[in-house]
């Protein structure tokens, strides 16, 4: 007999990129779980049900195909594969998988979005530029 991996229930889960960034997570809120209200964590967090209110943490946050987010999420990287309605602030990267569809504006550093996501709302984008960057931009386009 051979021994083998565990397959996770998360399909997500299963790309080894996935696996490394969610190795250590906090908070799983299940396909049947709804919750309301303001969800505060300091870790990642995974959501694959249903979320009303806000969201909120110093982590990362996987958000399931099958979760439905009407909620602001705050955190420092953020992969959506499911459902958002509401505004997205993260300090890092938002990654938008194939099935994603958020309807709100979005505050990022970097950002991935993949063939088949939806998004209806504002980017910004948290990179800042330099005085000297701007007067050698000027002096380019003079």
């Amino acid at each position: 007999m051979q021994a083998h991996e565990p397959t996770n229930p998360i399909p997500m889960f299963n790309k080894p990129e996935t696996k490394e960034k969610f190795k250590e997570v906090e908070t799983i809120i299940g396909p049947s779980i709804k919750v309301k209200g303001n969800f505060n964590g300091q870790g990642n967090i995974v959501v694959e049900g249903i979320l009303e209110g806000s969201l909120k943490t110093n982590g990362d946050v996987f958000i399931g195909d099958k979760a439905k987010i009407s909620a602001n999420v705050e955190a420092r990287e953020v992969h959506v594969s499911g459902e958002v309605n509401g505004n997205i602030k993260v300090k890092k990267h938002l990654d938008m998988i194939s099935t994603a569809k958020i309807a709100g504006d979005i505050e990022c550093a970097s950002l991935a979005i993949e063939q088949g996501a939806t998004f209806n709302g504002k980017c910004s984008m948290a990179a800042e530029i330099s005085k000297e960057s701007v007067k050698e931009i000027k002096a380019v386009k003079n």
